[in-house]
């Protein structure tokens, strides 16, 4: 999970905390989830169906210290001796009235709600609110809650929505690791990338094995990590439940070297099946590859699928992303960039913020140049349509099958000071030829297979008039 930048809210007439974020996208700074991580940053974005019956996309951002106790540690080197300082603050607990947990949720929606497109809210109707709903005292805890949801539901955005204490710690664990780590790319004084442990599930295997928070991770299995992304690091990470990984860890800038065997805890299944077929009346075969979810394995194995079919002679590719409804929007991100040319552009993120106003471009040559064919039906969502908009926005890929499902919302989980939570929608996501996905889905080249030629006079096309 990734978490978002946010501006710092005015000051109210109650002391308040720096809100907490888990948001969807981009890396930036924030508070999280005091109760299971110790200044967890979780790598990654979320598009998952959490307590919704229809797609929905989360992110997470990386957090600083945690609100009530947080600890976090520096490594100083000094003639060759290792000096290790562990920062501990905390603050005295502060009283939470019930007034200051609305209005901590009301300045949230202020500072970053993106309207969907149902022109509901405006600056002067959401003061007014805040205005009508302060007027009295609120008497309990629950009533203020009750407030929240009612107020958020007034926004007619179906994604914006409270979280109770208990739904919000049970998203704060959301684990892409699989050993109850969370990673975070950071630069040094050359400018390299290390990958440090920003985040640390204090009952996780990791940290039962001797994993400290600000750990560099050196290496997975034998296999050395300089170079890689957090969350390309994270899918090596996971594995079947109950395996082991052994991990080399450095604690601190120079600090000593572990090698640590850690015990996997959660179950991730591979979410990609491949075979080759022959193309009939033809020589040519074909490297099918359907991808049933976006989670931490979804990149390197359909790497390992398609190099295997590209191995045993595939001169095309369908990709079928049909009834796959998300998973970790970064996970759609990094294999939508296995097929498209360095500077290609994958997605714009657009919002109020101008955190989420990106341009995600592909960062290196394709694994494939083979033309591609993307299935695609109703219930292909939010991740799946990034991958499918921008093999089609780049001429890489023909859209065939139904109309997407439109879902092109980024949603942030902040947390409230009493440990609840709410889910604000605060961006969209735009196609490379500026299409919004967002409750329009995406318009296939066809609804019927078309044969090979057709696909390859298509993509031809496409390009003359991409050039032109």
């Amino acid at each position: 999970m990734s978490v978002c930048l946010f501006n710092s809210p005015p000051p109210l007439s109650l002391p308040t905390p720096a809100k907490r974020t888990l948001s969807v996208i981009l890396d930036t700074s924030n508070n999280w989830t005091r109760k299971t991580l110790l200044g967890g940053a979780i790598t990654g974005v979320l598009s998952i169906n959490l307590l919704l019956s229809s797609p929905s996309s989360l992110a997470f951002e990386s957090p600083s210290p945690s609100l009530l106790q947080s600890q976090s540690t520096e490594y100083l080197c000094r003639e060759e001796e290792i000096q290790q300082d562990f920062k501990v603050e905390s603050e005295a607990p502060q009283v939470v009235t019930n007034e200051g947990i609305v209005e901590e949720a009301w300045e949230i929606v202020n500072d970053s709600f993106l309207d969907s497109g149902r022109r509901r809210w405006t600056p002067q109707s959401w003061q007014q609110k805040r205005e009508d709903i302060l007027s009295g005292s609120i008497q309990s805890r629950a009533k203020a809650h009750d407030i929240i949801r009612r107020m958020l539901a007034s926004l007619g955005d179906p994604y914006t929505r409270f979280l109770s204490p208990a739904e919000f710690s049970k998203m704060g664990r959301y684990d892409i690791s699989g050993i109850g780590i969370n990673l975070r790319e950071i630069p040094d004084e050359n400018g390299e990338v290390k990958l440090k442990v920003l985040g640390l599930l204090l009952d996780g295997p990791a940290y039962s094995a001797g994993v400290r928070q600000g750990d560099e991770l050196l290496s997975v299995n034998g296999e050395d990590v300089k170079g890689k992304s957090a969350f390309e690091v994270s899918s090596l990470l996971q594995g079947p439940n109950e395996t082991f990984v052994t991990i080399k860890v450095k604690h601190g800038n120079c600090g000593p070297v572990h090698s640590i065997e850690v015990q996997r805890q959660l179950v991730a299944r591979t979410p990609v099946f491949y075979r080759l077929e022959q193309i009939d009346n033809s020589t040519a075969s074909v490297g099918y590859m359907r991808l049933r979810e976006f989670n931490a394995l979804a990149r390197k194995d359909l790497v390992i699928a398609m190099k295997r079919l590209q191995d045993r002679g595939a001169s095309y590719f369908i990709l079928d992303l049909r009834d796959n409804l998300g998973g970790l929007v970064q996970a759609g991100i990094e294999i939508a960039k296995l097929f498209l040319n360095e500077g290609e552009k994958v997605i714009y993120t657009v919002g109020r913020d101008p955190q989420y106003q990106n341009t995600i471009v592909a960062d290196s040559a394709p694994l494939v140049k083979a033309p591609v064919i993307v299935l695609v039906n109703n219930k292909t969502a939010s991740a799946s349509e990034i991958v499918a908009s921008a093999l089609h926005d780049n001429c890489r890929a023909v859209l065939v099958g139904e109309r997407t499902f439109g879902k092109g919302l980024i949603q942030s989980v902040f947390e409230l000071h009493d440990g609840s939570g709410v889910v604000v929608t605060v961006g969209k996501y735009v196609t490379p030829n500026h299409m919004d996905i967002n409750g329009n889905g995406i318009e296939p080249d066809y609804q019927n297979f078309p044969g090979w030629s057709d696909v390859q006079k298509h993509l031809s096309e496409c390009n003359i008039n991409q050039q032109g």
